[in-house]
């Protein structure tokens, strides 16, 4: 548009005084021909910068790409080199086809930029060499080794223009006063290239400077030539290395935009696959016409953005200007010393190294991944160093698998007390089989599960020790997480007595509901396994941490018609009614009535006892929940099962959709916002959590309504969900994601936006505002997975990649 074209031309000027003097500095660090850093800048600007999907994203020679164009040009050459390029452009272009734009980000976080710290080491040892007056050598290793016999051999005038660069570099963003501000709009780049460049030629300094041959005779690509693995080799560590470096640059430049910009001010998110597209094809031209290989540039992208650019016109206008400048300001450039170039791309290398990643990969655990990744880089080499990294994380997550802490103690009390910390797998068996047979036979024993997962090897020990110690007169408690204690189960799936932990192979360790203790087991105790199980039922399905043992069909129409008939008998036997049956005066209960009751019944005889205390204090003082739980009407959500939570914990607030209708909305139901009022404003609890699940029915009618379809309470009620569809579909909001992996289809993905979407909605509640304001009060998104039995968490923020994620919640939460 005409109205965004002066801030377009004024952010363009301003990335192309950038783009020039590193251009020449990254072409330098390679040993290509200067005028091929020209050559890519000027194609990256106007080929990526009018096809790609990043509007405000700048391309050109990278630093990422250095090493590796480096040792290419040192094994077969620049010319096969161009080639090599033009290849990985297409490379990118099929990629991009594909799709993978996205998968390309799930690498993780601590090989991606412990490559780039690693390329980062490896640019600044070598530019090191020409900052002392000196020439590079091949390798990393050979450069540390020969920085002793450079050191005694300095060149005092390449080393003070190198200082003079770094000086200026670094203290230019620093400049105090008015006088400081209006020199901070020149680029520090810029400043430092020309203030040493102005110094050398009025002191007349005799030192190597920019030698721009004629464009006669500029190289172009010739046909590969050398051993066919190594060529492909080389064609897929520039693919994957721009490819990463060009996405993970155009997240960066979208999370910039977001946190700068207002909605109303923004250009569209960034379309991956389309970026893809435009970086391998700026790649062919760029390699056809005899230019570096070409990637998405943080340093211009970020200049671009903070210049006020608007439009991908900002970029184009900065390639057609570096154009310009390769051919008219030649004489210019011509005056820069070389040690000023490599001071400067020294400079960017140490940048690289970047403290805030290592903080954050720090706080994850990942620094072993970081650290081996760096050193393999710089030892061995791009593509070696991303493999060895990978090895590491691998390797890393096996190891936190596999590691589980077992201990064995003897309480005062006597009791042999055995606590398994970890994930119980068959790597874990000898342990956990050497400490339970130092247990004595006849002795009570408590078992503390703190993992959140067994596989069938550890399940069978453990099963297998239990019912030889309870034959040989002992007793065993099995308990999981917080000390709940938890039923084990039999080979055939049956509750196997008071005693054991709720799983089954390879699944999750459930806790059983409060006061199922386990005592010493006998005769007595094996008939009161065969009464429960009578009385519970006998089908597979119905594990002991089921008390709603009527929640499936299994049972025949007979035998559910029996079972209802004596719970309607036992309840009417109590009330003093009489209770007829299909033979007499009234008709039997229908299904839904006999598993009212039934439940009711075992409710008052298994569980009323235990929570009798609790609801009578409750009774007297109020209910004091500590949060809001907004969530689905789902018949598979029980809130209190998947929170662990109990009587006075939660206000809980069921509708169809987990949906928090705006104020004012259209079809506003007022119960949502007073039953939000009531909580905030009333009960003043601390936080409220709006929970969505997979598979939600509500989320699957959005996708699929039809807007000529009539309107019905449910649709109107839906209404409220329509933000959340359009939020999912916008290119101006944060993805939402699982931790680890991708939505599985797209009614998960709007599930987990739906969550983000109503956690906005909220904020809009003058109850909420207020009490967020006041910092009294906390949101919380969580995703319950049906099928999975796993709960996740919002994590605070977005991630590198730009997405709200859902963290697993497990051991560690």
């Amino acid at each position: 548009m005409r109205k965004d074209l002066p801030a377009d031309l004024s952010a363009s000027i301003t990335v192309f005084l950038i783009a020039i003097p590193l251009s020449l500095g990254i072409a330098l660090a390679t040993g290509a021909p200067l005028q091929a850093g020209l050559v890519a800048a000027a194609v990256g600007g106007i080929v990526a910068g009018r096809l790609g999907g990043a509007p405000l994203q700048v391309s050109g020679p990278a630093a990422g790409l250095t090493v590796v164009t480096a040792e290419l040009i040192q094994r077969y050459g620049w010319r096969t080199t161009c080639a090599i390029t033009v290849l990985a452009g297409i490379c990118q272009l099929g990629l991009a086809a594909l799709r993978t734009a996205r998968s390309a980000l799930m690498v993780s976080p601590a090989i991606v930029h412990g490559m780039l710290a690693g390329i980062g080491v490896t640019i600044a040892l070598a530019q090191l060499h020409i900052v002392l007056g000196g020439m590079p050598q091949s390798s990393a290793v050979a450069n540390v080794l020969g920085l002793p016999a450079q050191l005694a051999d300095l060149h005092p005038v390449a080393l003070g223009v190198s200082a003079l660069t770094l000086v200026v570099l670094l203290g230019w963003p620093r400049l105090p006063g008015r006088v400081g501000t209006a020199l901070r709009k020149v680029p520090a780049a810029l400043a430092s290239v020309a203030l040493a460049t102005a110094v050398a030629a009025l002191a007349g300094l005799s030192l190597p400077r920019v030698d721009l041959p004629s464009w006669r005779s500029h190289a172009l690509p010739e046909m590969p030539e050398g051993p066919v693995l190594g060529l492909i080799a080389a064609v897929l560590t520039i693919t994957l290395v721009g490819s990463v470096e060009s996405l993970l640059s155009a997240v960066a430049t979208d999370k910039l935009i977001a946190s700068e910009r207002g909605t109303d001010n923004r250009p569209p998110r960034a379309d991956l696959d389309r970026e893809l597209r435009g970086q391998g094809a700026a790649n062919i031209v760029s390699g056809a016409l005899g230019g570096l290989p070409i990637t998405g540039v943080a340093v211009r992208s970020v200049a671009n953005v903070k210049s006020g650019a608007a439009s991908r016109k900002s970029s184009m206008m900065h390639g057609l200007w570096v154009l310009l400048a390769a051919f008219l300001l030649v004489p210019l450039l011509d005056l820069i010393p070389l040690a000023t170039l490599a001071a400067l791309v020294m400079a960017v290398g140490v940048q690289m190294v970047s403290i805030t990643h290592m903080r954050n990969i720090t706080r994850h655990r990942e620094i072993l991944v970081y650290g081996t990744t760096i050193v393999a880089v710089v030892l061995g080499g791009v593509l070696e160093g991303v493999a060895i990294g990978i090895a590491v994380a691998v390797a890393l997550a096996l190891h936190r698998l596999a590691r589980t802490r077992i201990t064995l103690e003897r309480l005062d009390s006597g009791v042999h007390r055995v606590r398994a910390r970890g994930q119980l797998t068959f790597l874990a068996v000898p342990r956990l089989s050497r400490v339970l047979n130092q247990i004595p036979h006849d002795a009570p024993a408590v078992i503390e599960l703190d993992g959140s997962f067994m596989d069938h090897a550890a399940y069978e020990t453990l099963h297998d020790w239990r019912q030889s110690h309870l034959a040989h007169g002992g007793s065993v408690e099995v308990a999981g997480r917080s000390g709940q204690a938890a039923r084990f189960t039999d080979a055939d799936g049956e509750p196997a007595g008071q005693d054991g932990e709720g799983g089954t192979p390879g699944t999750a360790v459930d806790p059983a509901p409060p006061g199922t203790r386990s005592g010493r087991s006998g005769d007595g105790g094996h008939h009161a396994e065969r009464s429960r199980r009578d009385r519970r039922g006998t089908h597979q399905c119905c594990r002991p941490w089921t008390p709603w043992q009527n929640h499936c069909d299994h049972r025949s129409s007979t035998s559910r018609t029996a079972t209802t008939a004596s719970a309607a008998a036992a309840a009417a036997a109590k009330s003093g009614t009489v209770a007829t049956g299909d033979t007499g005066g009234e008709p039997a209960r229908r299904r839904g009535a006999g598993q009212l009751a039934s439940g009711i019944t075992a409710f008052q005889r298994d569980t009323a006892p235990h929570v009798r205390e609790e609801l009578a204090r409750l009774a007297r003082e109020g209910q004091r929940p500590s949060q809001l739980f907004l969530t689905c009407a789902d018949s598979r959500l029980v809130t209190s099962m998947i929170t662990a939570s109990g009587p006075g914990d939660l206000f809980t607030v069921r509708n169809v959709g987990n949906l928090v209708p705006l104020p004012g909305a259209e079809s506003t139901d007022d119960s949502v916002a007073a039953a939000i009022e009531y909580a905030v404003d009333v009960l003043e609890v601390d936080s409220i959590t709006v929970c969505g699940h997979s598979g939600c029915g509500a989320m699957q009618a959005l996708l699929t309504s039809s807007p000529a379809a009539p309107v019905t309470p449910l649709r109107r009620w839906l209404r409220h969900g329509l933000p959340s569809l359009e939020r999912m579909a916008s290119r101006h909001h944060a993805w939402a994601r699982i931790a680890g992996r991708l939505p599985a289809d797209a009614v998960e993905q709007l599930c987990l936006t739906n969550v983000v979407q109503q956690l906005e909605h909220l904020k809009a509640h003058e109850s909420v505002a207020r009490r967020l304001a006041e910092g009294t009060l906390e949101l919380h998104g969580m995703y319950f997975h049906v099928g999975e039995a796993q709960a996740y968490l919002l994590s605070e923020g977005e991630d590198f990649f730009d997405c709200r994620v859902f963290d697993t919640v497990g051991q560690h939460a």
